[in-house]
Parts: C-alpha cells; structure tokens; sequence
C-alpha cells in the first residue's frame, strides 16, 4: 500500500492542498482541493487567511473519503465523518469497529516555515476535523502554552478557524480608521460581510463542504458560438 502525504502548499491567491503518493519514478496526485473552490460553497473572501485554510483541508478530506466510498464500495465518509462540532481541542480519527482503517496520510509542508499559527497547520487541522488520520501534535497552534508545555485554550484555535481575529481587525478599524478599513476589506464591505457575521459565515460553509464535496464539473461550451470556423468560398465566389 503507498504512503501517502497531504501536502499543502499557499501562494498569494490560492491555498493547494494535495494528497500525493509516490511511486517509483514520480509522484501522483490522488485528490485535490483548493481555495479557490470555495465560493461554490458560499466564502468569497479571504480565501488564503487561517479560517479559509481550514475550510480547504476539511473539502479536502470530505472529498478524499467519498471517493474512495465509491471506488471500494465502503461507507468510508460515513464511517468516518470527523467532528460533529468544531471546537478547536484535540482530535484523532479512532478506527472504528469491524471496518476498514481510517486514511491516514502524513503533512508534507515543503519549505514553509513550521512556526506557530502558520496556516499549513490550518489545513491539517481541517483534514483532521473531516476525518483523516494525520499523526500531529498541537504544539503549532494558537492555544498552546510554552511554559505549562500543553494546549492548554482551544478557544483561541477556535476562534482562528471561525475568523474571529479578522473579525477583531475589521472592528478595529470600522471604529477607529474607516478609511483603512474600506481600503482593506473593500471586499467584505462589496459582499456585504460585517465583523458579527463571520462565525456564521464559516459554519455555513463547513455544513456546505459536508453536504457535497465533490468538485463541480465545469459547464460544457456552446460550440454553436462564435468560433466556428467560415466555409470556405467556392473557386466561382473568388473569381
């Protein structure tokens, strides 16, 4: 059997999250999701800040275990549905009873730097949440205490995957430099986002992303359209 890797990796518009096996002379991709599927579930914006990753490794999951549910023929996106209810605390994928093994796969971040709160750890966090077994320890997210060496307040690693700290931000400058604020989130403004929706924003779009993962299939061209090549004219028309 493979060993496969999620491997995350986030540019400046787009957030890739990748499960990757090798084999003996190349690497083969078997699912994807990105960032810039989400607003087929509903987010528009801020599609590469911490809560949007995690939305990404959560469509990730949900999409890996349906399609190996069709391929095998095994419930593995019912089996093995992840948490009911984000709460930012620990969370390990338990095998359940007299049925296949969680997918388990291992983080691969490439170069990005392993500091705490880094958004690679996001997307682990949502592939852990929707249902796949990735070893990890909680020392890379906000909430763990250097001193006390434990996670000791999951509500601030909550509040990150709900968008609480843009949320904070947003306030901020609503109450004491509007202008900055409509400079940087003239996008929320345009959908017309406010610092009190985001929790309910994102719970939406979790709910979305477990209701149809799958990738949208992309509408197929009018070939009638205006690229049909003319006839040509007959010799009699050219003379």
């Amino acid at each position: 059997m493979p060993k496969y890797r999620l491997v995350v990796r986030r540019t400046n518009k787009d957030v890739i999250a990748q499960i990757i096996f090798s084999t003996l002379d190349h690497d083969e991709v078997f699912c994807a999701a990105y960032a810039h599927e989400l607003p087929s579930y509903g987010l528009s914006v801020g599609l590469t800040n911490y809560a949007s990753c995690y939305c990404t490794g959560l469509l990730l999951a949900r999409r890996v275990l349906a399609k190996l549910a069709e391929q095998t023929g095994k419930p593995l996106n019912e089996l093995y549905p992840g948490v009911e209810e984000v709460t930012g605390e620990y969370f390990k994928v338990e095998e359940a009873e007299d049925a296949p093994a969680p997918f388990t796969c291992f983080l691969d971040i490439g170069l990005a730097r392993a500091t705490r709160g880094a958004r690679v750890f996001s997307v682990m966090k949502g592939a852990i949440d929707g249902g796949l077994s990735i070893p990890h320890s909680m020392k890379r997210f906000p909430g763990y205490d250097d001193e006390e060496k434990e996670f000791s307040a999951p509500e601030a690693l909550r509040d990150r995957l709900f968008g609480q700290h843009v949320a904070e931000s947003m306030q901020y400058l609503q109450e004491n430099d509007k202008e900055a604020y409509e400079k940087r989130f003239s996008q929320y403004i345009k959908a017309g986002i406010a610092p009190e929706d985001l929790e309910a924003l994102y719970e939406s779009v979790h709910a979305s992303i477990r209701e149809n993962p799958n990738r949208a299939k992309p509408e197929k061209k009018n070939s009638q359209g205006g690229n049909k090549r003319r006839a040509k004219n007959s010799l009699a028309h050219r003379q």
